[in-house]
């Protein structure tokens, strides 16, 4: 029996409560990674910490901090976070929720974002999904990572770079950088995935087998599963935009509204492609079909010319002595001439017809 790929639910979770620091999900990575940036307009200091308590020295300065950390397994060092920046354990409990629909929490002093994260394989294509969560304070911004990725690495390098925006924003202009990268790869994988539906239409016109068949439900199942992510993600994007907190800039939200944008696009792609599947799985169906009654027409064509020449022959193949034409010499090509004009006469009479 396989697991559902949906929806997985073990049974010792029931009846926990919501702030109990227990991980829900499939484990990763084998270590917890906590990685630092910590940067303004003319600073940047990067570093990997030892233990949590390490970035109490970044927290007292006046600049933009960002923690990251891989790995979400780990229960104490979930609770040294939330000691550390005075969170309460419910906002790690959800964090620590890996199969929890994508939303937007407001919390007393920060705000929490949670939405899942798709990267694909160069090599192999296979498509993978992780929980991202985002804790959003006034000068800190804690991003937690099932695994650790370079998914990121673009908005590290624009950091490095001293790029004006983003080291002139904040941790709320962070999060839409954050966000961005998540969601320009829902486009990424969608874009991939749908160069390969689109090349299925020349296949099934020309071919169209149970390879092809496969391949489509395949696609489908495929389409599904990213849907999943992609729908809550483009509610929990729109209710971020709409958010009035102290934590989120008014510049920020120009920046929300783009997010709106790409989301809804991949949405509707995502629409688009389900639709394409389903038109395919349709002329497969109908081509088929028409192969099959293509069939059907030739072979009851070929049996009703028969029919009247297996009426001639029976006639003639019976044993009775006297036949009025059975001793005359032309008898048997007379015979075959009415056979061969009558198959002639049926064939243009169905061609006249255009049954044919």
């Amino acid at each position: 029996m396989t697991m559902a790929r949906f929806i997985k639910k073990k049974k010792q979770e029931i009846g926990l409560s919501p702030d109990d620091l227990l991980f829900r999900g499939k484990q990763k990575i084998n270590e917890v990674v906590l990685r630092i940036i910590d940067f303004d307009e003319n600073t940047l200091e990067e570093d990997a910490l030892n233990i949590v308590r390490d970035v109490l020295k970044y927290k007292e300065k006046d600049t933009v901090t960002w923690l990251n950390v891989d790995g979400l397994h780990n229960a104490a060092i979930m609770k040294e976070i939330a000691e550390t920046f005075d969170l309460d354990t419910l906002v790690l409990a959800e964090v620590m929720h890996t199969q929890a629909r994508p939303r937007v929490l407001e919390y007393d002093n920060c705000i929490l974002v949670t939405i899942k994260m798709m990267q694909q394989n160069e090599e192999t294509g296979q498509i993978t999904v992780e929980n991202l969560s985002l804790i959003l304070t006034e000068s800190v911004l804690i991003s937690f990572q099932e695994k650790r990725g370079d998914v990121f690495e673009p908005v590290r390098e624009r950091i490095r770079k001293q790029k004006k925006r983003i080291r002139h924003g904040g941790t709320d202009y962070l999060v839409f950088a954050l966000l961005d990268i998540v969601i320009d790869n829902y486009l990424y994988v969608l874009s991939v995935l749908g160069e390969k539906i689109e090349t299925l239409e020349d296949n099934l016109l020309i071919n169209p087998n149970e390879v092809v068949i496969n391949e489509i439900n395949n696609y489908k199942r495929e389409l599904n599963f990213l849907r999943k992510s992609i729908k809550p993600a483009k509610e929990m994007i729109f209710v971020l935009a709409k958010l009035d907190s102290d934590y989120i800039n008014e510049s920020t939200y120009v920046h929300f509204k783009e997010l709106e944008d790409n989301i809804s696009q991949a949405n509707e792609v995502s629409d688009s492609y389900r639709e394409i599947l389903s038109d395919q799985l349709n002329i497969y169906h109908t081509t088929i079909s028409s192969k099959l009654n293509d069939v059907m027409k030739f072979l009851t064509v070929f049996s009703v010319i028969f029919i009247p020449l297996t009426f001639i022959a029976g006639i003639y193949g019976t044993n009775f002595d006297f036949l009025p034409e059975l001793h005359y010499k032309y008898s048997y090509f007379i015979m075959l001439g009415v056979m061969i004009i009558v198959a002639l006469g049926m064939l243009y009479y169905f061609k006249r017809n255009k049954w044919l």
